[in-house]
């Protein structure tokens, strides 16, 4: 009988370790804890009144496993959190649905404009592989891709030329990775890790590490930069538009006196940056990489046949459609980026299935990801966290609205989201037009501080922004040791910048 009893206890005891090991896998185990410790903390706020308060605490500890993404992909602590949420009514199923639905053009674009701009990696590879050897200047380098990032954001979007900029970097650290670990181009290699590179490489995979980050932070930055410019740019500027009755080129001319200062300030920020190397920017291309780099152009060229190039021209010519097909906004992004996904794998012969299915890895859980923060968003609409700010703003003279919102709806994208702010902002305008609490004219400035509030601002966290999010969660930034707190570190310059320049431009302007 005792020593059933034992067993019974060694069998329990080994159980919970087991089960203990396999939650959230080999997370450290004081990660684990604090996971657990929220766990239990939110039901007993919820269920002693303090609802308010235990919705804070939620977006609180969702930035959390944001903050900690290289310890554990948020996916699974974000989700066991939002699961909690809706099971003790903090939201509903069906609050996170509508969340969701009214978010499918986002969600749409990363299944599918991601996946697009996978089968276009050829043709960007060759492309600024070029570039970076050509350009040595790392300050004309760094000015190059951060104006890229603002230009192609403007008439694309942030997300898609996030996606290509994640796309450049896993290419070139994948080269010279493989190299370092005393491989041919031609083999096949995991870049994951470096038990494999030579003790002599380290210092140069170092430094190429530094130099992406700051060239990858730059253009990052860029797409904010251009994507508050314009109509396309961000998925909130459409609902903005839409409200205010803007086409594109009204939006643009709208938004002009604050975007253009801003744009020119961030550029020169960009060069001081590099100038200074402050901030974790200023890191130079080695040599050795270079060279590697400058080899592995010249093989390809060497290598490459007539069908490889007529891969490369079709590569061209759906760029051009993309591009044209974007600007022109023949469809939601989403559904365009399929048309590439089609046009491209149609006629550069990608016809076997798991050769399509690969291109969908690098955005399908962040996809997930997003739908679980379209669940803390829900919590936040539902628990009106945001309520005492709106009645604060609306509460201010006339005269003082527009800097205020711009404030506001700056903070808030930093906490949450900046398509959620804006879409809960623009809304209320919207409510006090119709209402006749304000006239039209008003309206129309305060639809440009919610627009500029919630782009500039945000660049301030990885969750402000879904692009800079993106960023944080994709295969790149573990390559190039990217955390939030990098990414917060080397935005904040930025985020100063454009925060104060972008206030002032609204005070002067309006």
């Amino acid at each position: 009988m005792i020593n059933t009893l034992e067993g019974i206890t060694t069998m329990s005891s080994m159980t919970f370790s087991s089960f203990r090991q396999n939650f959230l896998g080999n997370s450290a185990d004081w990660y684990k804890n604090v996971i657990i410790a929220f766990l239990i903390i939110n039901p007993i706020v919820w269920f002693s009144g303090f609802h308010f308060l235990a919705g804070w605490l939620l977006v609180g500890e969702f930035i959390f496993t944001l903050a900690m993404a290289l310890k554990c992909y948020p996916l699974q602590p974000g989700g066991i959190l939002a699961i909690q949420a809706v099971v003790i009514g903090m939201t509903s199923p069906d609050m996170v649905y509508h969340e969701v639905e009214g978010q499918l053009k986002v969600i749409l674009l990363l299944v599918f404009m991601v996946a697009g701009i996978h089968f276009m990696r050829e043709l960007l590879l060759y492309t600024f592989s070029k570039l970076l050897i050509k350009v040595k200047n790392k300050i004309v380098l760094s000015f190059l891709f951060c104006f890229a990032g603002a230009v192609l954001s403007a008439f694309l979007d942030a997300l898609t030329v996030t996606a290509v900029l994640i796309s450049i970097g896993v290419g070139f650290y994948g080269v010279y990775h493989k190299v370092a670990s005393g491989k041919l181009f031609s083999e096949d290699h995991d870049h994951s890790g470096d038990d494999g590179v030579h003790e002599f490489k380290r210092q140069d995979l170092d430094d190429f590490r530094k130099f992406l980050r700051s060239l990858i932070m730059h253009g990052a930055i860029g797409t904010a930069l251009g994507g508050v410019c314009t109509l396309v740019g961000e998925p909130q500027n459409l609902l903005i538009a839409e409200k205010a009755g803007w086409e594109f080129t009204e939006f643009f001319l709208r938004m002009a006196p604050v975007t253009m200062p801003v744009l020119a300030a961030g550029l020169i920020t960009c060069v001081l940056l590099e100038i200074t190397g402050i901030f974790g920017y200023g890191g130079k291309l080695p040599e050795g990489v270079r060279s590697v780099l400058s080899e592995y152009d010249a093989e390809q060229q060497a290598l490459r046949t007539d069908k490889d190039n007529a891969k490369l021209i079709v590569q061209v010519i759906i760029g051009l459609v993309l591009v044209v097909s974007l600007q022109q906004h023949v469809a939601e992004v989403g559904l365009i980026g399929l048309m590439v996904i089609v046009l491209l794998t149609a006629f550069n012969g990608i016809t076997e299935e798991h050769k399509i299915g690969h291109a969908f890895e690098e955005a399908l859980p962040f996809t997930a990801l997003l739908v679980v923060f379209f669940a803390i968003v829900s919590v936040i609409h539902e628990q009106h966290l945001f309520a005492p700010v709106t009645e604060f703003v609306l509460s201010m003279p006339i005269d003082s609205q527009p800097i205020v919102m711009f404030i506001a709806n700056g903070v808030l994208s930093m906490i949450s989201d900046n398509v959620f702010v804006a879409t809960v902002y623009i809304n209320e305008m919207a409510a006090s037009l119709k209402s006749g609490a304000i006239t039209r004219e008003h309206f129309e400035v305060m639809a440009i501080a919610i627009n500029t509030g919630t782009n500039l601002p945000s660049v301030a966290t990885p969750n402000g922004q879904a692009a800079f999010l993106f960023l944080l969660t994709s295969a790149l930034a573990p390559l190039i040791r990217l955390s939030y707190m990098k990414m917060v570190l080397m935005a904040l310059p930025y985020t100063i910048v454009l925060s104060l320049v972008g206030g002032a431009a609204i005070l002067i302007n309006f």
